[in-house]
């Protein structure tokens, strides 16, 4: 396999440079002083900010596009060998790459990495421990799948050995990263198109600890069950995090009236002080314990701990506020597109000021929809009310008989009120006329979802100027 040395750098095509991980990681080598060209089928913001970085990004994707000076490729998991780049780097004897390969190597040069996964919060995580490295002015290199305002994007590349980065189990790609610390914040069923099961996910999971180096430390979640199938023959020691009997756990939590936690840690009894959030639901107080114990194993005193948690404000499409409509509905969104993930941010949203909940979920995939068909019917008739969209169906074809409106069917079986339109269009219209002052509005889905609340926002404040 071609390794990636940082005291030789060369130049690097990204065939997929769009992405939210893969123009991070062109961003890095930009700044280690690597070639880096990349092609997308659109440019987008992310593109824009790396041609200003430096890089030379072409769109569409073309078998032009590949020069003879290109020394490796890197290829997202959605390239297929079909792909005309694939196939020119192939032809040429251009060495390819996987992201989560580069990913690994980029790693392996930094004494203090970090990865973090679980099937869900990785983001929220990430950014938590992002802002605490920040407070404590410990430059780190940061990857992370989501816009982080406080870095002002989705990377940050910093000077340090520390290097902190988010770790998807999805196609098994976490296993390519030897992390000295890594983070499972839970396991869940999830992308059963790749996975057989929950057993073969628990599986992968497993191995990811085992990549762990020696010496290393797993954080691992109390709750996750039979924990010792995940930590067996492992060579890190294990810490856990956020039940009663954990390493590191939270007690005396409160919540003021927009949600948000205010708690104490305990480190094997011992009080390490009160920290409060600006982001709601219980499920983020976990998240932030897990943020402080792995930076207590960093060393880091828990002033910048405190500091780093009173300055993070949330993760792009993390219960984002979008906006008010003029008759005092509260628009948010959120990228939440599993059971468990809409049952934590409807139960946040629960404790927000509130009359009623409007939950505008768009599922993502037929697959996972199919799969946990029940699941996404109980987390959502947690709302008041249930508008859903049609299925984003990503990289899938097939619909395998089902559609949003056999999910609205099984949330009306429930009690809940459920509609189904065809189109985004008719979503915002049916809310702009039912949703009332007090209400709140949030977009549900990995998709693009969000413009919903986007649209809305913007028919409203074109209503105000007529």
């Amino acid at each position: 396999m071609y390794q990636i040395d940082y005291k030789n750098p060369v130049h690097v095509h990204f065939c997929g440079i769009g992405g939210i991980s893969m123009s991070g990681l062109a961003s890095v080598l930009l700044g280690r002083g690597f070639t880096v060209t990349g092609s997308d089928a659109k440019l987008s913001p992310l593109t824009e900010l790396l041609a200003r970085q430096g890089a030379k990004v072409f769109c569409p994707q073309s078998a032009e596009n590949i020069s003879k000076d290109i020394d490796v490729m890197v290829c997202t998991a959605a390239i297929h060998p079909d792909n005309p780049e694939y196939a020119a780097a192939l032809s040429a004897g251009i060495p390819i790459l996987t992201r989560a390969q580069l990913l690994g190597q980029i790693m392996d040069h930094y004494e203090n990495s970090v990865a973090v996964s679980g099937t869900h919060g990785k983001t929220t995580v990430t950014s938590m421990l992002s802002c605490i490295l920040l407070s404590a002015d410990l430059d780190p290199t940061i990857s992370v799948g989501g816009i982080l305002k406080e870095i002002g994007g989705n990377i940050r590349v910093g000077r340090s050995e520390n290097f902190i980065t988010e770790a998807c189990e999805y196609t098994n790609s976490f296993l390519s990263l030897k992390p000295k610390i890594g983070l499972i914040l839970n396991i869940d069923a999830d992308h059963l198109d790749f996975f057989k099961d929950l057993d073969d996910i628990r599986h992968s999971f497993h191995r990811f600890a085992q990549n762990i180096k020696e010496g290393g430390t797993l954080i691992l979640n109390g709750a996750i069950p039979h924990p010792e199938e995940i930590t067996e023959g492992i060579c890190a020691r294990v810490i856990t995090y956020g039940t009663e009997d954990a390493d590191y756990a939270a007690g005396e939590i409160t919540y003021d009236a927009f949600g948000a936690g205010t708690f104490h840690v305990f480190r094997h009894g011992e009080d390490l002080g009160c920290f409060t959030l600006h982001v709601p639901g219980k499920h983020n107080v976990s998240n932030a314990v897990c943020a402080i114990a792995a930076a207590d194993q960093m060393g880091i005193a828990m002033e910048h701990c405190r500091k780093g948690l009173d300055a993070f404000h949330g993760a792009d499409r993390r219960f984002e506020i979008k906006g008010t409509l003029r008759n005092g509905a509260v628009v948010i969104d959120d990228y939440a597109h599993h059971p468990t993930e809409i049952r934590a941010t409807l139960e946040a949203a629960g404790n927000y000021p509130h009359k009623k909940i409007w939950c505008v979920f768009q599922p993502h995939t037929y697959t996972r929809t199919k799969a946990l068909m029940n699941g996404f019917a109980d987390a959502l008739s947690i709302a008041d009310e249930v508008v859903l969209a049609p299925i984003y169906a990503a990289r899938e074809t097939d619909n395998l008989g089902i559609s949003s409106d056999t999910l609205r069917q099984n949330i009306a079986n429930r009690g809940t009120d459920a509609w189904y339109f065809p189109d985004f269009e008719r979503i915002e219209d049916f809310l702009l006329g039912h949703a009332e002052s007090g209400d709140l509005v949030i977009t549900v889905g990995a998709g693009d979802v969000v413009r919903v609340g986007e649209e809305m926002l913007a028919k409203d404040a074109e209503g105000r100027e007529e």
